[in-house]
Parts: C-alpha cells; structure tokens; sequence
C-alpha cells in the first residue's frame, strides 16, 4: 500500500527530528510492506527565508494532496522582528485553518521506565499516567478579532476569544469520542472559565447538551486554573481533558512535564472534512540546541504512532513504533531531557538508531 505524506521540517531542530522520523518511516514500510512516499514541502521561518511569507501556497497544496502531514516545529529568534502576519507561528495557524484541523489530540503518558524523570512525588504517579488532552485548534482567541487602537489609558492591543455553538459541539463530541474509545475511566474534563468569561459559559452549556448523547461517559467542568493544579496536585484523576484552543496550550504543556519532558509528547490534529491530518511533536523549534544532535526525536516518532492509528488505520504498525520506544526506553538509553544527573545520554540521531533498530513486527 502507498501512503502520501507531506513533510514540513521547518526550523530549528524540525529538520534534524523529522529525519529520524522519515528513517522509522522508512523501516516501518520494508517491515509491512507499505511505501510511505514523503514530500517536503517549507512552512514558518524556513518558508519566509525563501519565499517572504511563513506558508507559501503551494505547501498547503501539496498537503491538501496528501494523506497526512509530518511537521517538525517552526519559529526561532531570527523572525522575531517580523510583524505578527509574517512571523512564523502564523504560518502554522494558517495551515491548521486551511486543513481545517479542529481537533488537537494530546496525549501524555507517563512510561514507568521514565518515572523518575516525573518532577511529581513518587505516589502521586504511581502505576503511570495516560491523559489525553483534546485542545479545539481553529477557534478562539488566536483567530478571533484582533487589533490596536488608543484607549482610555493610551494605546491599546486587543484579541477576541469567541466561539460558535458548532465549534463547540463538534470538539465535543470528538472527546466524548475519545473517551469511549480508550477504555479507560471513560471520564470527560472540560476545562473552562465559566464564571467569568461568556464564552465558557456557551462553551459549557453546549458541552452539557453533547454529554446528553454519551450516558456511558462521565462529566465534570473544572476551572481552568484548578485544571493546573489539579495536573499537579493528582494527575491520575484526569482521563481527556477537553478543552479551548489558548487553555488547551497551556495545560497540555504542563501536562508534559508532568510526564517528564515535552520532548516526549506527540500530537495528531485533525478534521472531519476529508482533509489530511497534521501530526507533531508539541515542542518547539529549540534553536539553542539546534545542529547539536541532542534533541529529543521521541515526541516526532510517536507522531508516527498517532500518524498510522488516524490517518491509515494501521493499528500493528502503531503498536509497532509505541513498543520500539518502550523498548529502547527499558533498556535504560536517553537524550539529556529525559536523564538523570549524571546519567550517560546519547544524541538525536543514535536514538534514532536504536528505536528503529528495535522495530519488529
């Protein structure tokens, strides 16, 4: 079978993590007879040095094209001076728009073999993690109405968040989904600002409305700001987190610390318009350690994972890679975000190495 992927590398430390994962990609397809046939295409600082602007049209083209999309990170301090259409993260916003990528999925999971990397006591992570985190992606206040104007106090900047019942509805229903589908504590989430923000108030009232249609699914609403220290305090008490677009940023982070590094977490966002799906790492471009073969690659290989379950279907193949890691995780290997002090690390591409060679079927 032929599967068409679009490879976005991107900047920083995109390029050098996505080719470990093209190399996986590659092992993947001798072992199941598959070819995954990529396609790398520029998006965020890496498009803006070649063509002036952070999505160029024949990128979301060629990903419209495709069966799914593999990006790497975008962004770095070279770009920072560029206003806010042409920065690079903007490239990124107007693919997820352009895909229609309303459904980020998040998942942090804990693997016992990592435990220690957890910053959390001991017992309050005891038998691992599993929280999957479902961020809505195209609405809210990073596409909402924004501006400067002049004040009461003086200049001023504004963003809008705002949300329709359908946007609501529809990332809703893609939790209550989820949760079901797991198996696990069939439990929604849903993280807000209800009590004083009017659009958590609809969002609420409409993800009350859905829950109505999965009595198999437990319900609660958590306060955004609980919502983070409660992912601190007992992160075993969450299953999905279903929440914003800006809130759904900002705890899937926290949630990945909780797990022990944010090298360590993929991410599949997707839409329900016949439209490719994106899978990532959630980490950014890291430009510090760029070209220094030290970054993580995990997070973009279990994009991998995410990429074969929703994009093809290919339950074995994913089993296949989520094993792979487990393994090379086991057998006690690290890139230096996930080590102890002291502990002997290796670098991106011999971890690359070895979670291929570890590959079986």
């Amino acid at each position: 079978m032929k599967y068409k992927i679009a490879v976005i590398p991107g900047d920083g430390i995109g390029p050098e993590i996505t080719t470990q994962a093209e190399l996986v990609l590659a092992r993947l397809g001798e072992l199941f007879g598959h070819e995954f046939a990529t396609t790398h295409v520029l998006a965020g600082g890496a498009a803006i040095d070649v063509f002036g602007e952070p999505l160029p049209d024949q990128t979301i083209e060629i990903a419209k094209e495709s069966d799914a999309v593999l990006l790497g990170a975008v962004g770095g301090p070279k770009w920072d001076g560029m206003p806010g259409h042409l920065r690079p993260e903007a490239g990124l916003l107007k693919l997820r728009k352009s895909l229609n990528l309303y459904a980020n999925l998040r998942p942090a999971i804990l693997y016992d073999a990592l435990k220690e990397a957890c910053p959390l006591r001991a017992d309050l992570v005891e038998g691992g993690l599993d929280i999957l985190v479902m961020r809505e992606l195209t609405g809210g206040i990073y596409f909402g109405e924004k501006g400067r104007r002049e004040g009461p106090n003086g200049p001023e900047a504004y963003d809008v968040e705002c949300y329709s019942e359908m946007e609501v509805e529809r990332i809703a229903r893609a939790a209550f989904e989820a949760a079901r589908n797991r198996g696990r504590d069939k439990k929604v989430t849903s993280v807000d600002k209800n009590n004083v923000l009017e659009s958590s108030r609809l969002w609420r009232e409409v993800v009350i409305r859905v829950a109505a249609e999965y009595p198999d699914i437990t319900l609660e609403h958590m306060f955004v700001d609980n919502a983070a220290m409660q992912l601190v305090r007992a992160p075993k008490q969450f299953d999905v987190i279903l929440t914003s677009n800006i809130f759904g940023d900002i705890l899937s982070d926290e949630a990945s610390m909780v797990t022990g590094s944010i090298g360590m977490l993929p991410s599949a966002s997707l839409s329900s318009a016949g439209m490719p799906g994106v899978y990532e790492p959630i980490h950014g471009s890291a430009p510090d350690i760029a070209g220094k073969d030290v970054a993580n690659p995990i997070a973009t290989i279990l994009s991998l994972s995410m990429m074969m379950r929703h994009a093809f279907g290919l339950e074995s193949e994913a089993a296949t890679i989520d094993q792979a890691v487990k393994e090379v995780l086991e057998a006690g290997w690290r890139t230096g975000d996930i080590a102890k002090p002291g502990e002997r690390t290796i670098g991106t591409k011999e971890m690359g190495r070895r979670i291929i060679d570890a590959l079986k079927r």
